[in-house]
């Protein structure tokens, strides 16, 4: 059987990675309109959010959607959940830079409007604000027949836009990262929201289902552990699996303690004869956050909030730029 990656399927990271490098330069240039202004920019583009000044605060800004996740919520006609999908895509990228989530708006474009499956997806959302603990101040609905194709008449698209907020003091940028400090997962609640295209390529449709569990949120966790620990970097495990620790600090990552992977994992990696390299460079492996930290408190936090919070040792901080990922007999490199 041929080899199965994500490129095939139809998503190319590095593509995606090129394309941001050609945007990025000209966006960066807009930064000067706020300089020694209110809103003035704090950091460049490429976190997983950015921040903006606000008197003793830094506002953080994000944007994400659902991605593919939502064919298989058309496929399978079950619209309950694909809302909390959209907060969780946002709000644990906002806890990455340290801040609180506050607010989000959501954008619905849709083939034809259907009542009832937007009461479904809103639903969602409610169920994801309520674990986040955030307002939903305002969204937009589009009713767009000519652009919208998906699977059935039913047909649509969910974005959203997000803010946070942090002191100035307290917020995560990883430049404090130093080799020797600790890396920490959380666990995933299953696929999330990421990898779907390859995902659905070589699952059976009768699996489908497994792959709309909602995404965890973990804004309540961080920020209890914020509150007691320092906490050096933060990363959300999503598109591009564990290179996404790649964007914090100056310093790579030894991971030679992952968990065993959810059976959904292994019936990807099974069906699609999927390497493990892209395994752990498309999906979470059952781990959908990383917290990097001290020894010192990483001992603390395992031992006080390990099993609660589903957080287990992954692995250390190294010299070198790059992922190291031991799985078996076998050692991954990721840059």
């Amino acid at each position: 059987m041929e080899e199965m990656t994500y490129e095939k399927a139809g998503v190319s990271i590095a593509r995606e990675e090129r394309g941001i490098r050609g945007i990025k330069l000209l966006l960066e240039k807009t930064f000067k309109f706020r300089e020694g202004k209110v809103g003035e920019v704090f950091t460049s583009l490429g976190h997983y959010a950015n921040l903006i000044t606000l008197g003793d605060f830094y506002v953080a800004f994000t944007m994400d959607g659902v991605g593919s996740k939502i064919l298989v919520a058309e496929e399978l006609k079950k619209y309950g959940t694909i809302g909390i999908d959209l907060v969780a895509m946002n709000v644990n990228d906002l806890i990455c830079v340290g801040a609180e989530p506050v607010a989000m708006v959501d954008y619905i474009a849709m083939q034809k409007i259907d009542e009832n499956m937007m009461k479904e997806i809103a639903y969602g959302i409610y169920e994801g604000a309520k674990k986040a603990g955030i307002a939903i101040v305002g969204g937009e609905t589009a009713t767009l027949p000519e652009m919208i194709a998906g699977i059935g008449e039913n047909c649509f698209d969910l974005v959203g836009a997000a803010i946070g907020i942090v002191k100035k003091e307290e917020i995560v940028t990883g430049e404090k990262i130093r080799p020797g400090d600790v890396v920490l997962g959380l666990a995933s609640s299953g696929i999330h929201s990421n990898g779907l295209t390859l995902a659905r390529k070589v699952l059976p449709k009768n699996m489908w289902v497994d792959l709309l569990k909602p995404t965890r949120i973990y804004v309540k966790e961080f920020l209890e552990l914020r509150g007691k620990f320092e906490i050096l970097g933060a990363a959300h495990i999503t598109g591009g699996g564990f290179r996404n620790l790649l964007r914090l600090g100056s310093y790579g990552f030894y991971l030679d303690n992952m968990p065993d992977p959810p059976m959904i994992f292994k019936k990807i990696k099974e069906l699609g004869n999927v390497s493990n390299k892209e395994m752990y460079k498309t999906f979470n492996m059952g781990v959908g956050f990383c917290i990097i930290t001290s020894k010192q408190d990483a001992e603390k936090i395992l031992l006080e909030y390990g099993e609660r919070f589903k957080i287990r040792k992954l692995g250390e901080v190294i010299d070198e730029k790059e992922v190291r990922i031991k799985v078996g007999d076998e050692e991954i490199i990721l840059k």
